[in-house]
């Protein structure tokens, strides 16, 4: 029986190389790259991420012709994303992924019907259900956009309850990504102290009371606490501000 012996790669001649876009030395395993090479390898990164924040900046726009008030509420709550996150320790990359998350966790909603958005009364089982269909919707359309797929998780997952009896699919504790976690805490409190045509919004005070009755069973315990020092801060400078 004949075996083969192991070959080393081929060496490109130069004019081979040059023909391949290749100027500078590569090595017979393939591990030295040219410089222009890694040039343009960080060119095309910069491009992608130019091209991604273009992309949650339109979709960010498209929510705001759905519904002002909701694109308003988003912005808010991607700045206590970002800041949270650090008061985690999270790494830039998650940081990222919460705050497009937080901006982007309603983009479903354009998938839902405008009665049924702006009905101001209690929603029928009928339009409830279909409500609950908004972070699926929302997550159809960050899996295929490249650089997203991690946000779109978060964006799924964030109706979700720390005890199990969330939706879309009844994840419980740590089994909820944490970035859905963040988004689910930041997002029910901002919209119990924000006035809405149909209602005013809460007490500061009376949030923060709800925020911790719902602690381990709505939301993660840990979430809550550093966020709730987050806000606390915040509104202390704002008491402060408004006392001046």
């Amino acid at each position: 029986m004949m075996t083969m012996e192991p070959t080393s790669a081929p060496v490109l001649e130069p004019a081979t190389r040059a023909t391949h876009g290749l100027t500078g030395p590569v090595s017979v395993e393939g591990t030295t790259h040219d410089t222009s090479d890694l040039m343009r390898i960080r060119e095309l990164e910069a491009e992608l991420r130019s091209v991604r924040s273009a992309t949650v900046c339109a979709l960010c726009q498209m929510l705001d012709l759905k519904d002002l008030g909701t694109g308003l509420h988003s912005t808010h709550l991607a700045e206590w994303g970002v800041r949270l996150a650090g008061a985690l320790g999270l790494d830039v990359e998650s940081a990222r992924s919460i705050e497009i998350a937080a901006l982007l966790h309603d983009i479903g909603k354009v998938g839902i019907r405008d009665d049924v958005l702006q009905n101001a009364g209690a929603p029928c089982d009928e339009d409830m259900a279909l409500m609950r269909k908004h972070p699926e919707y929302g997550w159809y359309v960050l899996r295929v956009l490249p650089g997203l797929e991690q946000a779109g998780l978060f964006i799924l997952h964030h109706h979700e309850r720390y005890d199990g009896t969330g939706y879309p699919a009844q994840l419980e504790g740590d089994e909820i990504p944490l970035g859905a976690r963040i988004v689910a805490v930041i997002d029910a409190f901002d919209a119990m102290i924000s006035t809405r045509p149909y209602r005013k919004g809460l007490p500061f005070d009376e949030a923060v009371r709800r925020l911790q009755e719902g602690s381990g069973t709505q939301f993660d315990p840990v979430v809550v606490e550093r966020f709730l020092q987050i806000a606390e801060a915040e509104w202390g400078l704002v008491m402060l501000s408004e006392a001046g």
